[in-house]
């Protein structure tokens, strides 16, 4: 399969399809990337660990500070302790809530890393320069 077909079916996977989390899997956020495929992520409850990108997603999906993830445990590792396997948009993330799937920890307020609510979410005039 060429590259080009690979990324079309992986993009393809990602936009289209609506899933739920089995019983193992979890919803968590991303606070940051710290490189080589690698993405700290926290739950709902609080716990902060690294999820590692699988190799299907990468330099075909980007992940940025904020999104929600589905990820799958991995219980041989001490500090990566997850893998990635579906990237939540927001669709996804409505769809997820409509459900009653979606974690009590993350509300639909958004807030940026202190806690605060933004002022940016506020004012959409506030672009950065």
């Amino acid at each position: 399969m060429s590259k080009a077909t690979k990324r079309k079916h992986v993009v393809k996977e990602v936009l289209g399809d609506y899933v739920q989390p089995t019983e193992h899997q979890s919803i968590v956020k991303v606070l940051g990337s710290p490189g080589n495929n690698l993405h700290e992520v926290e739950t709902s409850d609080g716990e902060r660990f690294l999820a590692s990108m699988p190799t299907k997603f990468r330099k075909n999906i980007w992940i940025k500070r904020g999104d929600f993830l589905i990820v799958d445990p991995i219980a041989e590792g001490e500090k990566v302790k997850a893998e990635i396997s579906f990237i939540l948009y927001k669709d996804h993330q409505r769809y997820l809530q409509k459900e009653g799937l979606w974690p009590e920890g993350f509300d639909k307020e958004k807030t940026d890393h202190f806690g605060k609510k933004s002022e940016r979410m506020d004012n959409p005039s506030c672009i950065a320069s």
